[in-house]
């Protein structure tokens, strides 16, 4: 491999609640995600799971982090193709589908709602086709084995 880069966190579960995992319903899952030099992220399961709706769950952090990777690439390939973006905001959305057994689901489908603020009119269209491109060099779409779809807006500052 040419050039490879390596990425450490660490969880820290906090939800023991004096009797550890007991049962089902005797512990929190309260934990934090931590690296070094970084402010800890807290988090929790899905409340459908359990979890605490003030922390952030594993689905919402993927779901940001698909929204991320676009919203950088895009970024990039607008400043490479002269198009300039003065703001950049994105309600993404994601859809987890549990299995029929009950036991488990994944992630089938983000949708990415990128709202792109532009110098010039003449760049909306292809600050709009730009996103098109993006899941070719993205590394977290390149990474995920679900659709991602773009439903941008480009307007003029």
């Amino acid at each position: 491999m040419a050039n490879a880069h390596g990425y450490d966190v660490s969880i820290e579960w906090t939800g023991n609640l004096g009797s550890g995992t007991n049962d089902y319903r005797s512990f929190s899952r309260a934990h934090e995600i931590l690296a070094q030099g970084k402010d800890p992220i807290a988090a929790s399961a899905d409340p459908a799971f359990r979890g605490d709706p003030a922390r952030w769950n594993p689905e919402e952090l993927l779901v940001a982090t698909v929204a991320q990777c676009h919203m950088l690439w895009f970024l990039h390939l607008c400043a490479d193709a002269g198009v300039v973006v003065v703001d950049y905001t994105d309600d993404a959305h994601g859809v987890m589908t549990m299995d029929e057994r009950g036991g488990g689901g994944q992630l089938t489908e983000v949708t990415l709602r990128p709202q792109v603020t532009v110098t010039e009119e003449s760049m909306i269209d292809e600050a709009n086709s730009l996103h098109g491109k993006i899941h070719e060099v993205c590394f977290i779409a390149r990474s995920v084995n679900f659709p991602i779809h773009h439903q941008p807006q480009a307007q003029v500052l």
